[in-house]
């Protein structure tokens, strides 16, 4: 069946996709979030043209021939937007064939275990602490990623002396038997990124993200090679062949595409075959609590090279307003550090009219 019509439905923050195909199928899908609304226009002026008319079944050959049309424009926006109607044609054929996506792509429903991930470095050790062992009784989690550096920080602290306090302190408030993650989002030049790395290691810390700029591939391998934990990246990387030479580098020890930023699931899979190749784990990022968790949660359940656990955001309307009524009801119930994916077809989810009612509304249909 040939793609219809596509219509978007946005804020700022959040851009959903309906994909339409000849017969009145429907499926949805969402672009990645962040300046949604600019996202949206890119969908309906260079993604749409091409993929409306093509088989909805041929997602790799749609966002193949979107790509080749559009090879001036090769960055993050483009990847975003096809992203949203990746993700609802495979809402759609999961729909048609009454499967969830999991299962279309070579898994099977069931449970992921989740690691609570704080997005704050404005809060204190001690106050991460707490509610690190908060979130543990009420919802079980067993592994927990917080915040180092600061943000492309060039090698600056948040506040001085953070790190050095961070660190230690959640490891005694959460015991020996927590997995802990770090994440300096690209803050540190390799010397200090090294210095800042042993110190994780001497705390049993596990998981090491984004130590350098990310975009200096030959710092952040100067870090995997210096250390033994495990240095993790990838979320922001869109281009296959970035990805060809982060594998066949071996860059980081541990790939984190985000399914909305590599351009939707079919993006992605060409990654986790690459990666499968390579002997290399998938813990893709997910930070927050639109449709990409979801999205992961599916992905997680089918790929061979699945990681530890999914990225789970804590963070609530205080941090992250934008998400609050987007689902009828909620897909992201933790129970015993773990979420679920369910048998109902497509994602399994449904937007909330009431959203989509307020939202700004644009539609592109095959002529």
């Amino acid at each position: 069946m040939k793609l219809q019509k596509l219509e978007t439905f946005t804020d700022s923050f959040v851009c959903f996709v309906r994909a339409t195909a000849e017969d009145g199928a429907e499926g949805w899908g969402q672009v990645a979030p962040y300046y949604a609304d600019i996202t949206a226009q890119v969908l309906h002026r260079q993604v749409a043209p091409y993929a409306l008319g093509m088989d909805c079944g041929d997602i790799d050959g749609m966002l193949d021939i979107v790509r080749d049309r559009e090879h001036k424009f090769p960055g993050s926006y483009l990847r975003r937007a096809m992203g949203g109607v990746d993700t609802a044609l495979w809402d759609m054929r999961g729909k048609r064939e009454g499967k969830p996506v999991c299962e279309l792509i070579g898994g099977t429903p069931g449970r992921v275990r989740a690691y609570a991930s704080s997005m704050k470095r404005d809060i204190t050790p001690a106050d991460e602490a707490e509610r690190f062992q908060r979130l543990r009784d009420a919802h079980g989690f067993d592994a927990f990623k917080f915040r180092i550096g600061a943000e492309v920080g060039r090698d600056r602290d948040e506040w001085e002396g953070r790190t050095e306090e961070i660190v230690p302190t959640i490891r005694r408030a959460l015991g020996d038997e927590a997995a802990l993650l770090a994440d300096a989002n690209s803050c540190y030049s390799p010397a200090k990124a090294i210095e800042v790395g042993r110190l994780l290691q001497d705390h049993g810390i596990s998981h090491y993200e984004e130590p350098c700029p990310y975009w200096e591939f030959e710092q952040t391998r100067a870090v995997t090679e210096a250390l033994e934990i495990d240095v993790c990246g990838g979320e922001q990387d869109c281009m296959m062949a970035n990805w060809k030479g982060m594998i066949e580098g071996r860059i980081v020890d541990v790939l984190q595409p985000d399914v909305l930023y590599i351009g939707g699931i079919a993006r992605t899979l060409r990654v986790t075959r690459m990666a499968e190749a390579a002997g290399m784990p998938v813990t893709p990022h997910a930070a927050n609590l639109s449709l990409v968790t979801l999205f992961t949660m599916h992905l997680l359940r089918a790929i061979p090279c699945a990681g530890k656990y999914l990225e789970f955001s804590i963070e609530g309307a205080d941090y992250y307003p934008w998400q609050e009524g987007l689902f009828r009801t909620n897909p992201y119930e933790v129970t015993g550090g773990h979420v679920t994916v369910t048998d109902a077809p497509g994602w399994g989810v449904e937007i909330c009219p009431d959203w989509l009612d307020r939202a700004e509304y644009r539609v592109s249909e095959a002529g």
